[in-house]
């Protein structure tokens, strides 16, 4: 296990996926806190930080249930054609349709923060909040929404990481840990960071419909998916890898710009 998680491919893969579970996490940090400033203030820091930790433990929970369905490797139904083969699994499933969500809600977020920035947050503004537990009764259904995308991005970082999937398990479970215990400690400062240089979370999504595009791919490698003959490949990695650092190194180099400017 220590040997997996000390390899190179480990390590980057939970640079990466923690760094992308952080700026997932904005948006869940800017709607636990409006939820936590409708209470008492004794009660707001108290409301966050029990909420951030039961989102967590509600995660990991997410991650083994999802981990088990992708465990089911074997094809229950086999699609045969002169023109296309596929053997279907529910491992296959899950990556195929977690891929299709991730592109079309990194789409729809992406149009929304353009077009509509502020909606959602006004709607959440306009509930009543009567008691610490409603509050963190809200938070939870918030983060179960904000949980899918979170944890098919864990997912589509480290599936085929190892063979044994329990090694994958645990590194995600590991970022999941890292990613709440820095958006706890570091809850104000990473969203002002974030509310100055709103690129980080658009180039955020953008990494997520390249996350989405991948776990298709991947669903059609593992189903042995063959159209007119020629069989789908996995896209490796360090591909995705390259694509990230690049494009943050590019973010660097314009927040250096604009802060020379300003």
């Amino acid at each position: 296990m220590l040997d997996f998680l000390l390899t190179s491919d480990a390590i980057m893969a939970l640079l990466t996926l923690t760094f992308l579970e952080i700026i997932l996490g904005i948006d869940n940090i800017v709607f636990i806190s409006i939820a936590a400033n409708k209470l008492p203030e004794h009660q707001q820091s108290k409301a966050t930080t029990i909420g951030l930790i039961m989102a967590m433990v509600q995660r990991i929970i997410l991650l083994f249930f999802v981990s088990f369905l992708i465990g089911l490797k074997e094809p229950f139904y086999i699609i045969e054609l002169t023109w296309l083969h596929i053997a279907i699994s529910w491992q296959a499933v899950i990556l195929f349709v977690g891929g299709l969500f991730l592109i079309y809600k990194s789409t729809s977020e992406i149009h929304e923060k353009v077009e509509m920035p502020l909606n959602d947050e006004n709607a959440l503004k306009g509930r009543k909040i009567k008691s610490l537990t409603h509050a963190i009764t809200q938070i939870l259904l918030i983060d179960f929404i904000f949980s899918v995308d979170s944890i098919l991005t864990a997912v589509g970082m480290t599936n085929g990481l190892h063979p044994n999937h329990n090694y994958t398990l645990v590194l995600m479970i590991i970022a999941v840990v890292i990613s709440i215990a820095v958006m706890i400690g570091f809850a104000n400062p990473i969203r002002k960071f974030i509310n100055e240089h709103p690129s980080m979370q658009l180039l955020g999504l953008a990494f997520l419909i390249l996350i989405g595009f991948m776990l298709i791919t991947e669903a059609a490698h593992l189903s042995h998916a063959k159209l007119f003959g020629n069989e789908v490949g996995a896209i490796p990695k360090g591909y995705l890898y390259f694509a990230i650092a690049f494009s943050l190194f590019v973010e660097f180099l314009n927040f250096r710009i604009q802060k020379k400017r300003k």
